[in-house]
């Protein structure tokens, strides 16, 4: 099945996908229900994308008016696609790529927050939580009004106790849960 770009500058344009069966790109119709979800909060955003695999999630968001896109992957090839992505959609000025493994990333400091941030690790290893955990135990990737969206397995989902993050939100779609989670209320512990 071929990825593409659903909508925005970069409309149409066919992705490449990652060589072997590392990655689990997300269906057409689950990316086009969660833009429609953000709407005109989208544009000029900035967007994490964690485990980006093809990149096709950060490219939507770019393609679709976001400002910024940085993309978190490990896997070499994976890295390589989402470069040969970018350059398909013509979207690399807007984009940063990280070579890295996402804990390890996100325990770093972050100088910035980001408005959206999604989640869509490899399945059946608590990678989605444990990447929760840490984004929770480092807030300085989190604002008032930002967003972590984790794409998983329904089976996956399970109770989550978190200090930063609530979750308010989440649709299904066939096989593919997206979790919606933002920034607990800190307004009312404060005096």
């Amino acid at each position: 099945m071929p990825l593409r770009v659903i909508a925005g500058t970069a409309k149409g344009r066919r992705l490449k996908l990652v060589p072997g069966d590392t990655t689990r790109p997300v269906m057409d119709r689950v990316k086009e229900a969660f833009f429609s979800i953000l709407g005109r909060q989208i544009f000029d955003a900035t967007f994490l994308d964690l485990f980006a695999g093809t990149g096709s999630v950060g490219i939507e968001a770019l393609s679709r008016g976001a400002k910024r896109a940085v993309f978190v992957e490990m896997d070499k090839l994976a890295v390589q696609t989402i470069q040969a992505n970018l350059e398909i959609t013509g979207l690399g000025d807007s984009a940063t790529i990280r070579r890295s493994d996402v804990l390890s990333f996100l325990k770093k400091p972050s100088g910035t927050a980001y408005d959206f941030i999604y989640i869509a690790p490899p399945q059946y290893k608590d990678l989605w939580k444990k990447t929760l955990e840490t984004l929770d135990a480092n807030p300085g990737w989190i604002g008032p009004d930002t967003v972590v969206i984790v794409q998983i397995d329904p089976s996956e989902q399970q109770p989550i106790e978190l200090s930063q993050l609530v979750p308010y939100d989440e649709r299904r779609y066939g096989k593919t849960l997206l979790w919606f989670f933002e920034a607990s209320d800190t307004e009312a512990t404060e005096d």
